[in-house]
């Protein structure tokens, strides 16, 4: 059974560069909304009460809520003008989040953003909730938007971000095969590449922590200085990050009801000022970094990931990492698969969990699928190639006489002692080491010995799928 989430991602070490080796790529977006809220006029059910300075408005349905429709208004006739002002007069690229039906409504607005250079990316029809929509209703609102935005702006989006999205919006955008982006996620630092139905979709994450939207939310940003120190110290890790060769991604979130009012668009001018302050940093429109990764990273298929086998090209891949035992694997893949099993590390917690949760019969049939040290199999060349492999790694194939009648010996005694062959992860390690280990465990007590041996087993699987997938 796959899993369809990705916690995973890019790992703990992304491999990852800018252009020109800049330290971290800033992103600022502003949304525009104004004139396509939640109103009756618009031929909505009710009033909007989201994101405005009323905190805890409620809808008002069939009705009008003046003071909350003056508010989006002031974001139209003075708030967008205030951040135009700042943002180009720093000569900062910038991405604006345009509701299909709210640019259509300000043409002004529109013909400014388009002389400064801005890139327009579609924010929806309106900007409304979807997420009781039908995957249906979702997929007309998207084609009416992308045709209100081009009639409006005289170009289709290359962009995507609904915001107030369903479950259904990063599908039906990717199967659009339209846009060269989509911004309906927070899940990362850097963008990322999302598949579905045969399709591949760019996903560049977007934020809701460096984001005005928390002036108008419970637990949010009070005064214009918490913005500022938050989005400050928000670039201050990621250019550390960047420095230190792990470059990532900051997006800053602004509405033009929100850091248009002039003590919070203070803040955001220093803000900018203090980011344009230092080296290495590249402001770029969403549209510069979809085009960017595009090329430096593009999609590959991942078909032959772990989490992405059928159950017979898993079995057969992975069937022999717990010696002769390809039960664990079935069980694993009968289980819970997903992205993050595409590692070494993940494919070893996926079967190892198999091989613990099993009876201790079971347990003790792997054990005594493995062969002894140094026996009669290797010296019949009868090993499995990973066992042949690993014994040869120690030396185990090039023992003297003397050596093989040791290893015989305390093979032999080990057996009668505990009733299954001696287990030790051997990569790594000297023939005399191995030896030594040999001689101290033998003298334990069985249930201490039987769970190193099981300890030994899940190093060694471990160390095979370390050699089969990337870390």
């Amino acid at each position: 059974m796959r899993y369809p989430r990705d916690l995973h991602g890019h790992g703990p070490d992304p491999n990852v560069a800018w252009p020109d080796q800049t330290r971290i790529a800033v992103q600022f977006v502003v949304n525009y909304e104004e004139g396509g809220e939640n109103c009756v006029l618009h031929g909505d059910a009710a009033s909007e009460a989201f994101l405005s300075e009323i905190v805890g408005a409620e809808p008002r349905p069939g009705k009008r809520h003046w003071n909350m429709e003056s508010i989006y208004e002031y974001g139209a006739r003075a708030g967008f003008w205030r951040l135009h002002r700042i943002l180009t007069d720093r000569h900062v690229p910038v991405t604006v989040y345009g509701v299909a039906t709210a640019l259509q409504r300000s043409p002004a607005q529109v013909a400014a953003m388009q002389s400064a250079g801005w890139e327009i990316a579609s924010h929806g029809l309106k900007w409304i909730e979807h997420r009781d929509f039908t995957a249906e209703e979702e997929r007309a609102m998207i084609a009416d938007a992308v045709r209100l935005h081009t009639m409006v702006t005289g170009e289709p989006p290359r962009g995507w971000y609904t915001g107030r999205c369903s479950e259904n919006t990063l599908d039906l955008v990717t199967a659009t095969g339209r846009f060269d982006y989509i911004s309906d996620s927070y899940a990362d630092d850097l963008p990322y590449w999302h598949e579905h139905a045969g399709r591949h979709q760019l996903v560049i994450p977007y934020t809701l922590d460096a984001n005005d939207m928390r002036f108008a939310t419970a637990q949010g940003f009070n005064s214009g200085d918490q913005f500022f120190s938050y989005l400050r110290d928000s670039f201050d890790m990621l250019y550390a990050e960047g420095l230190a060769g792990s470059p990532k991604m900051m997006s800053i979130g602004l509405h033009c009801r929100l850091a248009g009012r002039p003590g919070r668009a203070a803040a955001l001018a220093r803000f900018i000022d203090y980011v344009i302050s230092h080296e290495k940093v590249w402001l770029a429109r969403r549209i510069d970094i979809a085009r960017y990764w595009a090329e430096a990273y593009p999609f590959r298929p991942a078909d032959d990931r772990p989490s992405r086998l059928s159950e017979a090209d898993f079995v057969a891949r992975f069937g022999g990492v717990f010696e002769h035992s390809d039960w664990i694997a079935r069980r694993a893949f009968a289980g819970e698969l997903s992205p993050a099993h595409d590692t070494a590390t993940g494919l070893t917690a996926a079967l190892t969990a198999v091989f613990r949760a099993a009876s201790e019969a079971e347990r003790l049939g792997v054990l005594n699928a493995h062969p002894d040290l140094a026996g009669k199999l290797a010296q019949a060349k009868r090993l499995t190639p990973s066992s042949t492999s690993e014994q040869a790694s120690a030396g185990l194939d090039a023992l003297t006489d003397r050596e093989r009648d040791r290893f015989t010996a305390l093979n032999n005694a080990y057996v009668e002692t505990f009733g299954f062959p001696f287990i030790i992860a051997v990569k790594g390690r000297s023939k005399d080491e191995i030896l030594t280990a040999f001689e101290a465990r033998i003298g334990n007590d069985r249930d201490a010995e039987f769970e190193t041996a099981c300890r030994q087993v899940e190093r060694i699987a471990a160390l095979r799928l370390e050699d089969m997938l990337p870390r």
